[in-house]
């Protein structure tokens, strides 16, 4: 699966647009990591567990994404989009959203 952030992808021609297509996950950190990271807000610093958390939601919204995109028999996703928001302390929802298309081999 080709998945670009673009609206076309260069040198392959689209043949058919499947339409919208998303995933996504709600992901938190147990109560020792959280406490951790309030440790590490006082002095600075990467908070490695939550960076963490967020590349595995990445990974995963986007994991969605493409078995979203796959069952509408896309080989490829434009315009893919990020996006991320609170849901409460401790927890992030990601969202991945693009469009399934059909592009030439």
């Amino acid at each position: 699966m080709i998945i670009v952030t673009t609206d076309t992808i260069p040198g392959k021609e689209m043949l058919e647009v499947k339409g919208f297509v998303k995933g996504s996950t709600v992901r938190s950190k147990h109560i020792g990591k959280d406490i951790s990271a309030s440790f590490k807000t006082l002095v600075g610093g990467e908070l490695n567990s939550y960076n963490e958390m967020l590349t595995e939601a990445r990974q995963i919204a986007i994991g969605r994404m493409v078995d979203e995109a796959t069952a509408l028999g896309a080989n490829a996703i434009v315009g893919l989009r990020l996006m991320s928001s609170a849901i409460m302390t401790g927890a992030a929802e990601m969202v991945a959203y693009g469009t399934a298309v059909v592009i030439a081999e």
